[in-house]
C-alpha cells in the first residue's frame, strides 16, 4: 500500500493500543516529526504511563503541533485518536494553519492488539481499555471521510508493505 501525504501536513495515526502505531511512525518518519502522547506524558511527569498527566500531556502536544504547523513542518500524531473529539481538536489546529490532514487508521483485530499489548515490556494497558478503544473506533471510524481529512488510509494487516510518498 502507498500512503500519499502532502508535504507539509498533519498525519493522524488512529487505532487502539497495541496496533503498532509507534512502530509504524518510527520506521517511516523522522523522530522530530513524531508527537507521541506517551512521550508528552513522560515530559510532564517522568512517567508515560501516568494517566493523571493526560490533560497536561495533550495540552503540550497541541502547543507543539501548532508551533510545528506554523513553521510548515510535517507532524505525525502518535496517539489512539479513536474518539471524534480527540481528532476534531487536532483537525482544528491544522485548519488554523491551513494545513491538510491525513488519517492512517489501524483497523487490526482485537486479538492481535491484545497479543501485542501482552508482549510489551513496559507499556501494557488493561485488556478492557483496548476493547473500548476498538469499539470507539468501530463506532466512529466509518465517518472519518466526513471529518475534514484530505485522505484516509486504512491498514487491516501488518504494515510491512506500506510506503509513504510525500508530495508538494
Amino acid at each position: 500500500m502507498t500512503i500519499r501525504i502532502p508535504d507539509p501536513s498533519l498525519v493522524l495515526l488512529i487505532g487502539p493500543s497495541g496496533a503498532g502505531k509507534s512502530t509504524f511512525a518510527k520506521r517511516r518518519f523522522r523522530p522530530t516529526e513524531i508527537l507521541s502522547s506517551d512521550h508528552c506524558r513522560a515530559l510532564v511527569c517522568d512517567d508515560e504511563n501516568d494517566q493523571t498527566a493526560t490533560d497536561d500531556a495533550f495540552e503540550l502536544l497541541h502547543l507543539i503541533l501548532a508551533k510545528r504547523l506554523a513553521r510548515h513542518r510535517n507532524t505525525v500524531i502518535d496517539a489512539t485518536n479513536v474518539q471524534p473529539s480527540s481528532r476534531s481538536s487536532l483537525l482544528a489546529i491544522a485548519a488554523q494553519w491551513k494545513m491538510p490532514a491525513v488519517a492512517t487508521v489501524f483497523q487490526l483485530t482485537e486479538d492481535l492488539c491484545q497479543n501485542r499489548n501482552r508482549e510489551r515490556a513496559k507499556r501494557q494497558v488493561p485488556r478492557e481499555v483496548i476493547t473500548n478503544q476498538i469499539t470507539a473506533l468501530s463506532e466512529s471510524g466509518s465517518h472519518l471521510e466526513t471529518e475534514g481529512f484530505a485522505a484516509v488510509y486504512r491498514l487491516t494487516s501488518d504494515d510491512g508493505d506500506v510506503v509513504i510518498v510525500r508530495y508538494s
